[in-house]
């Protein structure tokens, strides 16, 4: 391709609302351009890509037994009702109405479309196990997207389902997949993850999700320092084994404290340190009011006190709803005369205090020497804290620690949650209705071309592995007027796409800095220029990652970049 008949609008500046290097490069480098918050135009290099990545994806998936179609992204609200995620996905969920007033959504994903079109399409365990896959834009109404291609309202996913008879079947597809899903992130050269995962508004449970490590992750993953142990910090458990200090439990005793409401300044105000403090916190859990009490210095779990109690939605109560049930604001909250409708539930190292402090439920003062259980009830003792670096690891290998981490992928066993819900069933061999096992397994795939700019980029622009690379070699004509070198351009050019290389042609009446500069940005491998030296029939061949130069004589040129590739 010649550049000066493509569409390559390169920026010399960085556009201001891009923090991060994926999002800075793939605009200035004009891989894509923002049409709205979160939605971009892919142009032509930028399409090239992602059609390399899509293609590493399909060769995968069918290498692992799935089948490709495509499903609507405009789905019936019936569907989402019958489900019960139509409130549950909350604002995120793109909703709409034709002009009969009939309730859409954009498709987010599509676990319900799929089982109801399984459903009415298998009848028999004679045709299962089956999966299929498709690859297509989703619609998630992002609060605040960012990040680029990382955050997006629009976005390229890679989302397959598979059903079967039971579980047994699906634990092999799950297992042949998740080999797929390292397949598809080592060929594309990424330095990943899988971790254990929360499976959040999907349902199901014995979830993976696949993390790109990088400094501008969103995601934190608490990993073993000795052992290959790895999980997203929401899902760690805790394993730390709590002893009860020694010596004498001490009165309860009411204490005023004015103006001290983070369990710091009440700390500092009472001269004892964080661990011999107990925080409560006021959630609702499905409309319910759950009193959540961990010590001090740890960060209470959401997810591990959603999954604890079963419940579909769990959100931190209001203050004027924490007032009305115990009589007091978020800076005194305490486990002591907790009204009865309001449960309470502490993490396992609460029940190891004694002599504790905790808010009094009355403003302005807490508790002092306080003991569980002496002191006040606890309905539930259970690991809902977050793990933290330096904690034991789950596996009894090694302590944790921490990294930032792009979540790239997600695999799910489902279970029957949506074939049940949507009434979605087979005969299995003796002849018996019977709900669908199903899994799911999703790729972002515009997130992963995000995450792999991430990982190859340098301070002058993108260098791409091999397998995505938009072009196989960049020639530069270095003086456009001089008629030499044209020539050797045009042959060069010739050369290479006769032997099958894909070549972007550098034929523009340009300063060479700025062929140079855009070659550095644009980031193909393989950079060939005819300059100086033309006229002897040499080029300059220069490595994007390495740096490394040469000159090779257009007669060994094809050998030269074979030998480079063998």
């Amino acid at each position: 391709m010649r550049q000066s008949n493509m569409l390559i609008p390169t920026l010399r500046e960085v556009p201001k609302e891009a923090e991060i290097a994926s999002h800075q490069l793939l605009l200035k480098a004009g891989y894509i351009r923002k049409l709205a918050s979160g939605v971009y135009n892919f142009l032509p290099l930028g399409k090239k890509v992602m059609r390399k990545l899509e293609s590493i994806i399909r060769e995968e998936m069918d290498r692992a037994g799935a089948q490709e179609i495509q499903m609507p992204s405009l789905q019936p609200a019936e569907l989402w009702q019958t489900s019960g995620r139509w409130n549950t996905m909350g604002l995120e969920l793109m909703r709409l109405n034709d002009r009969h007033e009939r309730q859409f959504a954009l498709g987010a994903t599509h676990e319900e479309v799929v089982t109801s079109l399984i459903r009415d399409e298998i009848n028999s365990y004679k045709k299962l196990p089956l999966t299929l896959y498709q690859i297509q834009a989703k619609y998630r109404d992002e609060k605040r997207p960012r990040f680029g291609l990382l955050r997006g309202r629009e976005f390229l996913m890679k989302d397959a389902y598979s059903f079967h008879e039971d579980f047994d079947s699906l634990d092999v597809t799950y297992d042949r997949l998740f080999d797929a899903y390292k397949r598809i992130f080592e060929r594309c050269g990424l330095n990943f993850r899988a971790v254990i995962a929360d499976s959040g508004a999907m349902g199901g449970k014995d979830t993976h999700e696949f993390m790109v490590l990088s400094d501008v992750g969103e995601d934190t993953i608490a990993y073993s320092d000795t052992s290959d142990y790895a999980a997203n910090v929401e899902m760690a458990p805790v394993v730390t084994q709590y002893k009860t200090p020694q010596g004498e439990k001490k009165s309860l005793e009411k204490v005023e404290t004015p103006n001290a409401k983070t369990m710091q300044e009440v700390a500092d105000y009472l001269g004892h340190t964080l661990q011999e403090g107990m925080k409560a916190i006021m959630f609702k859990v499905d409309e319910r009011l759950v009193l959540v009490v961990t010590r001090g210095d740890h960060e209470v779990n959401d997810i591990k006190v959603k999954n604890l109690l079963n419940a579909d939605i769990v959100e931190l109560a209001t203050e004027n709803e924490t007032i009305n049930a115990v009589g007091a604001g978020f800076g005194s909250l305490g486990p002591i005369n907790v009204p009865e409708e309001v449960d309470v539930i502490a993490d396992n190292a609460v029940q190891s205090l004694i002599n504790a402090t905790c808010g009094a439920n009355e403003n302005g003062y807490h508790y002092k020497n306080v003991t569980p259980e002496r002191d006040f009830a606890v309905n539930q003792y259970a690991d809902i804290r977050f793990i933290e670096e330096g904690d034991p690891s789950p596996d009894g290998q090694g302590t944790i620690q921490f990294a930032k981490g792009i979540e790239v992928g997600h695999v799910f066993k489902l279970g029957s949650l949506y074939a049940d819900k949507l009434g979605a069933s087979f005969l299995n061999k003796e002849g018996r209705a019977q709900s669908y096992v199903m899994g799911c397994y999703g790729i972002g795939v515009t997130r992963t071309l995000a995450a792999v700019v991430e990982q190859y980029h340098d301070e002058n622009g993108m260098f791409w592995p091999d397998s995505l690379v938009p072009y196989d070699v960049h020639i530069i004509n270095l003086n456009a007027k001089k008629e030499e070198q044209v020539e050797v351009s045009e042959k060069v050019y010739d050369q290479l796409q006769a032997k099958g290389y894909e070549a972007l042609y550098d034929d523009r009446q340009e300063r060479a800095g700025v062929k140079f500069n855009d070659s550095d940005l644009i980031g193909i491998t393989h950079r060939i220029t005819i300059g100086k030296r033309a006229h002897e029939g040499y080029v300059e061949y220069k490595h994007r990652q390495t740096g490394e130069q040469q000159d090779v004589h257009i007669d060994e040129l094809v050998g030269f970049l074979q030998s480079i590739n063998s």
